[in-house]
């Protein structure tokens, strides 16, 4: 049987098609099987919103920085958490100037650093002595009022918190025997404060020792507003009051007022703070047989300002002993206004007071005079620059009193108390194998995080809107966060100085324009990766040099204190930038990887700058050098 070709010719094309379409239908169903499952798996991983407010950043950076280096994941961490959806809803109350009524939210949803004003009360008569240890931010109004003999003890109270409150308004008023103990009370902390409005108040006997009370706290802020007046022989220590702080204040108004032989002994207040202020009004005014004691007080520290004004006046018999008083400190104020005014065969005796290795500014107006009866007065080893208006010529003694200007010369060892060591360095330290210390570079501001330039640019900013500006943030009057608000306020108006740029920003977009403004679109932003090594003995490991080590400028941005991030950035002209691996100095591990910078140029630096005080020399005689902080950066023209 012969087969007709033509119809196996069609069979073959016919199962050829088939198959064709068979196989092909395979793979393309394979193909979307495989598909699928990417679009699941891939479903899985969290897109980011190109509305947000980090895509929004993203966009912003691409097209400001010219260059494709990694974008840097530590500035953008610090970005808004808001959603699109709450950015706008809070954009809009800023703009209606409405966000006060909405600020706990805003604060919590924005990561903010607000304050809260409502902290539980304590039981206000207690039967037993008490022992408040590992408590925090408690109010003690009225505790303890009207006790019979016992004490209480606040021990590690408020320990390491970012912002340590404590109320202790009529606290042991008009107690008798009654001992209260302060020791270690917020140390660590970021932020603390302390009101002891008539605490103690008609007391008699008994005592308070507030010892190691806030130490290396950030801001400080303590008010002893009638404080032990009308009281009996109620004696205060304050030891190692403060210590190691940065930027406080203290107030004592009408302080023992009235009192009867109430002591007070002030040892190692201040010691080694930076920018501390005390003011004492109206402090001892008409009290009897008064005893106090400043030895130490602001020794070491940078710039104290203390401020005594009716001080002793009207008194009988007061006894004031200042006792190496602001010894070795960094220039700093005492303004003595009316002091011991009035009073009656008052004894003051002023040791080694105010032998500051940089000049400082002491003014005597109206001291001992008006009406004073047989004052005794002794300046012994007494320091320069001072001033002495309406001072009564009788009963006073100048004894190795210092008359010529100029600074007072002391030994490196006890200038550089003040200044942490490893705070500052000279260039050639950044070498492969140097042993060094490494100082605290450690963040102490609270965690906070920026906010979206919609909503920055539409809040005031300035001190002449301060009042505004608490209103939206709730700061009550003479408040903390009202402290805190215009002191940054006040730093970013201040004028640069001769050669500076500078600029607080309160977001990544004013940052970026800041940076390439001085620097151009060429940039890269850097810091130290971690806090690894920090207050240790380290190793310099390699070494490299930012742009071939040539001179060169960059931007330096440091955090400022206020409710949402902000930044201090200026321009830095003559500057080497480094990066350098740290390692640990038993085992030779790289722990991190720093970022320094070397300041080439210091000829218009104060001659009492820190740095001057550690390494020993002068305005533009060295160069200076110093790690990037944890949280702070420095911008550079990018290799």
């Amino acid at each position: 049987m012969k087969m007709d070709i033509r119809n196996v010719k069609l069979n073959i094309s016919i199962l050829f098609i088939f198959t064709f379409i068979f196989l092909s239908s395979s793979s393309i169903d394979y193909s979307l099987a495989q598909t699928n499952a990417q679009i699941r798996k891939n479903s899985l991983i969290p897109k980011e919103n190109p509305f947000s407010v980090k895509a929004s950043l993203v966009r912003y950076w691409n097209k400001q920085i010219y260059n494709k280096l990694p974008k840097p994941d530590f500035l953008f961490s610090k970005a808004s958490p808001l959603s699109a959806v709450d950015a706008a809803f809070f954009t809009n109350l800023a703009t209606q100037k409405s966000l006060s009524g909405h600020i706990s939210t805003f604060c919590s949803s924005a990561k903010l650093f607000c304050f809260s004003e409502s902290n539980p009360y304590l039981d206000k008569t207690p039967s037993t002595d008490a022992k408040f240890a590992v408590y925090n931010n408690k109010k003690f109004a009225t505790y303890g009022s009207g006790r019979l003999g016992g004490g209480d003890g606040f021990k590690n109270y408020s320990d390491g918190i970012n912002f340590a409150t404590g109320e202790f308004t009529k606290y042991s008023r008009s107690s008798t025997g009654h001992h209260e103990d302060f020791t270690s009370y917020a140390a660590d902390g970021n932020v603390a404060t302390g009101n002891f409005t008539s605490y103690a108040a008609g007391a008699t006997g008994g005592g308070g020792t507030f010892q190691s009370y806030m130490p290396r706290v950030n801001v400080p802020d303590l008010r002893f507003a009638s404080y032990d007046s009308d009281g009996n022989n109620h004696k205060l220590s304050f030891n190692s009051y403060v210590g190691d702080t940065n930027s406080g204040r203290e107030f004592f108004i009408s302080y023992a007022k009235n009192g009867n032989g109430v002591p007070a002994e002030f040892t190692n207040y201040g010691d080694t703070s930076n920018v501390i202020g005390s003011s004492f009004n109206g402090y001892g005014e008409s009290g009897n047989a008064a005893n106090d004691s400043f030895k130490a007080y602001s020794s070491n520290s940078n710039n104290p300002n203390n401020n005594f004004k009716n001080y002793g006046s009207g008194g009988n018999s007061g006894i004031d002993s200042f006792e190496s008083y602001r010894d070795a400190a960094n220039a700093g104020t005492d303004t003595f206004t009316s002091y011991a005014r009035g009073s009656n065969t008052g004894k003051v005796n002023f040791l080694n007071y105010g032998k500051s290795f940089n000049e400082g500014h002491d003014i005597f107006k109206g001291y001992g005079s008006q009406g004073a009866k047989f004052p005794s007065v002794g300046f012994k080893v007494y320091g320069v620059n001072n001033s002495f208006k309406e001072y009564s010529p009788k009963g006073v003694n100048f004894a190795g009193y210092t008359k010529k200007t100029g600074s007072l010369k002391t030994s490196g060892k006890t200038v550089n108390k003040w200044v942490e060591e490893g705070k500052f360095f000279r260039e050639s330290m950044l070498k492969e194998g140097t042993l060094m210390k490494m100082p605290d570079i450690r963040d102490k501001m609270p965690g906070r995080s920026f906010l979206p330039r919609t909503i920055s640019s539409k809040l005031p900013f300035s001190t002449k809107e301060l009042n505004e500006l608490k209103l939206i943030f709730r700061a009550r009057e003479n408040s903390t966060m009202e402290h805190v608000i215009g002191n940054t306020l006040a730093e970013c108006e201040r004028a640069p100085s001769p050669g500076e740029n500078k600029q607080c920003v309160a977001s990544i977009e004013d940052m970026i324009d800041f940076a390439i403004s001085i620097l151009g679109h060429n940039v890269v932003v850097r810091t130290t990766d971690n806090v690894a090594g920090s207050m240790g003995e380290i190793m310099i490991g390699k070494v490299k040099r930012i742009n071939g080590g040539r001179v060169t400028k960059s931007v330096s941005c440091h955090q400022s204190l206020y409710p949402y991030l902000l930044y201090y950035c200026h321009s830095v002209p003559k500057v080497r930038v480094y990066q350098a691996d740290i390692l640990n100095v038993d085992t030779k591990v790289k722990i991190n990887h720093g970022v320094a910078i070397c300041h080439v140029d210091t000829s218009s630096w104060s001659p009492g700058h820190g740095a001057f005080v550690a390494l020993g020399s002068g305005p533009g005689l060295i160069e200076v050098c110093h790690w990037i902080f944890e949280n702070d950066m420095t911008w550079a023209i990018a290799d």
